[in-house]
């Protein structure tokens, strides 16, 4: 792990829209006579139309012009191309943040910690449930849980990690179809906003952990913090890790299809008959996307990414993905190749063993099994406890699907220099 946790002390730079911007070279390097770095090219963001159909999982590595990152810095122009084409098409734009005020109820284990945000006259107060561990002193690591943390919580307790909840409900509605611009992040932002709920929800705990930063009483350690969820909320902490970079560690559980389940192994599952969700479903259920999303629910081939790339943009920080077999709804066997696909940009970015993928059935949607337990804590122990013993190396599926991605993946994987 010696390599990840290098990567971590120098973590890359948030790129939620925009591309990092030329800076003039220093003296020294004007000195021996090194040009500033050229700007990154904008992403490509063509109508429907334009978009040609590609039947596989698109290159991660690919800019617009056909040439492929090659170095670290030609990742960081290409995550910062695939954030903007994964809000633009997908999800909608996440905001700039808006200074946020913190107080804290409690002096025990149990807190509440309340964030204050105020937009154009307009004020939400969103209250989070912060659950301190027993053992050890302040300031603690910290997992937060999308609506809540649904692991083997005890014995997360028992290793020292504090369990906050965040209520992503209150954040952006997620009722039904009809939930549309409910919530504080509407109240704040207008109900017209584009932004889906998963974006709303994931500018809601960039702020939480704004309100951390700057609060020492809630008794969390904001520099150790991951993030995790099941089913929808599993999808949503993807989201949230992959926009924000002060997150360590993701824990994305049976989080389906728009998680790991990538859209175009969905429609082939479904084609089979094979009773999973598609894309063509999921826009006409919840509000978890863009309203524009629902123009690809006959059109997923001609989506310019798959949802690897969603989960390649947390690289290399650490990521869990935990899939139930058994749950078929949930896309099985696509999460499975999806998420092999994701690997490889760990895999590129020198560090394999910070991406695990845990596929476990015979046991209720959302109760994690006790033969989970121990990746779970590994990857805590590893990403938020700095355990350099802790092995993360698992990709491991009950459901008897082939051990590489296959043909849905006729790209190379770099080594990113």
């Amino acid at each position: 792990m010696g390599a990840f946790r290098m990567a971590v002390l120098a973590v890359l730079p948030l790129a939620l829209a925009a591309c990092r911007s030329a800076a003039p070279p220093s003296a020294a390097g004007a000195a021996l006579g090194m040009a500033a770095p050229p700007p990154c090219e904008p992403a490509l963001l063509a109508d429907l139309p334009a978009l040609s159909a590609q039947p596989g999982l698109p290159d991660p590595f690919a800019f617009g012009d056909g040439r492929r990152a090659a170095t670290r810095a030609d990742w960081t122009c290409r995550r910062a191309q695939l954030t903007a084409q994964v809000q633009h098409y997908e999800l909608g734009p996440v905001p700039a943040a808006l200074p946020v005020q913190a107080s804290v109820n409690g002096e025990g284990l149990e807190r509440t910690l309340t964030l204050r945000l105020t937009r154009d006259g307009n004020t939400v107060e969103v209250p989070v449930r912060i659950r301190l561990p027993a053992g050890g002193r302040p300031p603690h690591p910290a997992l937060i849980g999308l609506g809540a943390v649904t692991l083997n919580n005890d014995e997360l307790s028992r290793m020292g990690i504090a369990l906050v909840s965040f209520p992503n409900g209150l954040v952006a509605e997620q009722k039904d179809a009809g939930s549309r611009g409910q919530g504080a992040f509407y109240t704040l932002h207008g109900r017209e906003h584009p932004a889906g709920a998963m974006s709303a929800w994931s500018w809601g705990v960039s702020r939480l952990v704004d309100a951390l930063e700057a609060t020492p009483a809630a008794g969390i350690d904001a520099g150790r913090l991951g993030v995790t969820g099941c089913s929808r909320n599993g999808k949503g902490a993807i989201v949230a890790g992959a926009f924000d970079t002060r997150i360590r560690l993701t824990i994305a559980q049976e989080s389906g299809s728009g998680g790991a389940a990538g859209w175009r192994v969905s429609d082939e599952q479904r084609a089979a008959g094979e009773n999973v969700q598609t894309l063509r479903q999921i826009v006409t259920e919840n509000v978890w996307f863009r309203d524009s999303f629902r123009r690809f629910g006959a059109h997923a081939q001609q989506l310019p990414f798959d949802q690897h790339a969603v989960m390649g943009l947390i690289a290399p920080r650490g990521l869990l993905v935990i899939e139930n077999t058994s749950m078929e709804w949930l896309g099985n066997r696509s999460a499975w190749v999806t998420a092999l696909a994701a690997r490889e940009t760990w895999k590129a970015l020198g560090a394999p063993e910070a991406m695990g993928i845990a596929q476990v059935g015979g046991h209720a949607h959302c109760q994690l099994p006790p033969s989970q337990y121990g990746y779970v804590n590994a990857f805590v122990r590893s990403f938020l406890l700095d355990d350099a013993s802790a092995n993360t190396n698992v990709v491991e599926t009950d459901g008897g699907f082939a051990p590489e991605p296959g043909r849905w993946v006729d790209w190379t994987t770099p080594a990113l220099r």
